[in-house]
């Protein structure tokens, strides 16, 4: 296994270290007293938290550390493992290929043969991006393809393929998606309705359309407020080849999307390249099949994905979980040449104890997404790690894929009263609520910042949490 270089004095990498293996000393240290209170208001038994703020050089013993070698269910922070991991292993220039095979002889517009897609683990496969990979292949004069069109899905295992319901009973949430060598728009779909008042129906659009799936195009018009307009719809998704409106759309509403997850996910890539070919004017003689592609064909091109710097970026400002299980496999499979999340387990293992293994418990890796119940990270841990990538070369594409307090991702909306400065990356589940990444000191100083909640109150700690960033701010 190959990793990036880094550039860390040894006595630094060191004392920072020390500092962190010694913060369990401080476990019963006092929390700040506008932390304790807003514990206190949110009936947040302090004993359920973690918390660790230290200079983010390691030059200093820790401000705060507060049961930081418990092992907790970090939810989405644990994406923060999964990016860095993957930036210090990869590069930061590091992209994905989708290779396309033709199989046969152009002939006034006709692909005498067959036309091969093959994913390779592209996060990024969104509509737009496949539309021209679509246009790229009608730019190599086919417009009919005679025989079939194949998908290689391949190189990820069918293992990592899973219920959508089975982490929390919501099938149809475009984040319960599972990974896919040929991820296609997250595998969902957008409805767009569009009320018609002098025609009294809804007009509905669909991104994107797919092959062999009825999906009408209006529905009933009523008057009357707004309010849960999806439950009005009464839509019903047990047909996999048909989406039904059994109800109608508030006109109140004005125009509104409504993005789920398709019924049947294997089949969803087949039927949306399906669907864009025929929008684009493409025909195909054949079937739209699974398939591999032959032994020694060449490919006619390779679609390049945006670098991983720019997937980093989508998955922890806005916590996408489905691209954080694509990153997280994808270590596996150019690490350990095997697309399945146990390869992946092995050699984020492998990383951590070589990279950042110093004595602490090792995390223990599920999908690296934190969508688990099993994930778990201690704060003395992790805080080891932000140190280590603040030290790094890939610093600034971890930093700034970081969601800004105040200003985008999952903190716009959560200012900080100081008025200081912060990167952090939220998570959130049912019974586990946590903030963790840098934040920036009125003295000029950067700190390493960690602080999860685990059990059933653990999503009011959120207003604790934000009072421990002002504190950390407010160093002088």
């Amino acid at each position: 296994m190959r990793f990036a270089t880094r550039l860390i004095p040894s006595s630094l990498f060191f004392l920072s270290l020390a500092t962190l293996a010694s913060a369990s000393a401080f476990a019963q240290q006092a929390l700040p007293p506008q932390v304790e209170a807003a514990l206190a208001r949110a009936k947040v038994p302090r004993e359920t938290v973690t918390m660790l703020v230290a200079e983010a050089d390691g030059s200093r013993q820790p401000r705060l550390a507060w049961r930081t070698q418990a092992p907790v269910n970090p939810a989405s922070i644990m994406k923060l493992v999964t990016t860095y991991a993957a930036l210090d292993m990869l590069g930061a220039a590091y992209n994905w290929t989708t290779p396309v095979y033709v199989d046969g002889t152009v002939s006034n517009g006709v692909l005498n043969g067959n036309l091969y897609i093959k994913g390779q683990g592209d996060p990024k496969l969104v509509l737009e991006r496949v539309w021209l990979l679509l246009r790229h292949v009608q730019g190599l004069g086919i417009t009919t393809v005679g025989g079939d069109i194949i998908i290689d899905r391949s190189a990820f295992e069918n293992t990592v393929e899973g219920d959508p319901a089975a982490f929390d009973g919501e099938p149809l949430r475009p984040y319960n998606a599972s990974p896919d060598a040929l991820l296609v728009n997250f595998k969902s779909v957008n409805m767009t309705f569009v009320p018609d008042r002098a025609g009294q129906i809804a007009r509905v659009s669909y991104e994107p359309p797919l092959a062999s799936v009825a999906m009408p195009t209006t529905v009933a018009l009523t008057p009357g407020e707004c309010g849960d307009w999806r439950t009005a719809l009464k839509t019903d998704f047990s047909d996999v080849n048909r989406i039904r409106f059994n109800g109608s759309f508030p006109a109140a509403c004005g125009e509104k999307s409504w993005a789920v997850a398709y019924g049947d996910p294997r089949t969803y890539s087949l039927r949306a390249i399906g669907g864009m070919w025929a929008e684009m004017g493409g025909r195909v003689g054949g079937q739209m099949r699974e398939g591999r592609v032959p032994a020694g064909l060449k490919p006619a091109f390779e679609f390049e994905s945006p670098p991983l710097a720019e997937v980093v970026r989508d998955i922890n400002k806005y916590s996408n979980n489905v691209m954080a299980q694509q990153l997280f496999l994808t270590i596996g499979l150019t690490q350990k040449s095997r697309g399945t999340f146990e390869a992946s387990r092995t050699a984020l293992g492998q990383w951590w104890r070589e990279r950042i293994g110093t004595g602490e418990a090792q995390p223990v890796f599920e999908n690296g997404s934190g969508l688990s119940r099993d994930e778990r990270i201690s704060a003395a841990a992790l805080g080891k790690m932000l140190q280590v990538a603040w030290r790094s070369p890939v610093m600034p594409e971890l930093m700034s894929s970081l969601p800004a307090m105040g200003v985008d991702g999952t903190l716009k909306k959560r200012t900080l009263r100081s008025g200081g400065s912060a990167h952090l990356k939220t998570g959130t589940l049912r019974d586990a609520s946590g903030v963790a990444g840098y934040v920036d000191g009125t003295s000029g100083r950067r700190y390493v910042l960690v602080a999860i909640a685990n059990g059933e109150n653990a999503v009011a700690a959120r207003a604790a949490f934000d009072a421990l960033v002002d504190w950390a701010s407010q160093d002088n």
